[in-house]
């Protein structure tokens, strides 16, 4: 279902975030003081304006109440990122996701009525840790509650035999997401015959404390 998106700020994250919304194909407003941000993705969003979001006339003359998520992607200046956010929530914004840069600003953020607040540093930095700090990890995605997706090499006991003989979501308490086979090709929600062979990767969801217990025995 296509959504509508306000991007106020175009730095890179405001950039790529532009992009890969529109791929999408979403509608996408872009908001920059500078013209020269809004220039490269001028044939990517749905409508432009060259404005500072800081004042409450623009954002009215906007409508942010009339978008699904309104992105404050201006993480260099934290005074405007607070006071536009502050402003989003006040003029009726339906979800505000505004960009931090440290974990104050995500407090602060947060405390003033962000919906929800990204760390891309942080983030990536946590997911680069998880990726490299073992060799059995090969891709990493946070979710919520302590629990994450992670793409790894299947234990021993697992290799070739289904999924089903393996008992592996009673027994090891892991969801098996996918099963990228080595000879090509991605099984989604693969059903509990399907057998792992010995290169394959696996794709599963589990907690962080469980898959800590399953890199032990890899």
């Amino acid at each position: 279902m296509k959504k509508s998106f306000l991007i106020i700020g175009l730095g890179d994250f405001g950039s790529y975030l532009c992009r890969d919304l529109a791929k999408m194909k979403n509608e996408i407003m872009i908001v920059d003081r500078d013209e020269r941000a809004l220039e490269d993705l001028l044939d990517i969003a749905t409508s432009s304006l060259i404005a500072d979001c800081t004042r409450e006339s623009v954002l009215k003359k906007i409508g942010v109440g009339n978008f699904d998520v309104c992105f404050v992607c201006i993480s260099h200046d934290f005074q405007r990122n607070l006071e536009v956010t502050s402003l989003l929530k006040e003029l009726g914004a339906q979800y505000v996701v505004s960009q931090a840069a440290n974990d104050a600003h995500v407090k602060f953020l947060l405390k003033i009525g962000a919906d929800e607040v990204i760390h891309p540093n942080r983030d990536s930095a946590k997911r680069a840790a998880v990726k490299y700090n073992s060799e059995h990890v090969f891709d990493y995605v946070d979710l919520k509650d302590g629990y994450s997706v992670y793409e790894i090499t299947p234990l021993p006991e697992w290799l070739g035999r289904s999924i089903l003989d393996s008992d592996i979501r009673t027994r090891y308490d892991v969801y098996i997401v996918a099963v990228i086979h080595a000879a090509g090709g991605t099984e989604f929600m693969p059903g509990p015959q399907t057998v792992i062979g010995s290169d394959d990767h696996l794709m599963v969801l589990t907690n962080e404390e469980t898959m800590e217990n399953l890199l032990r025995k890899l």
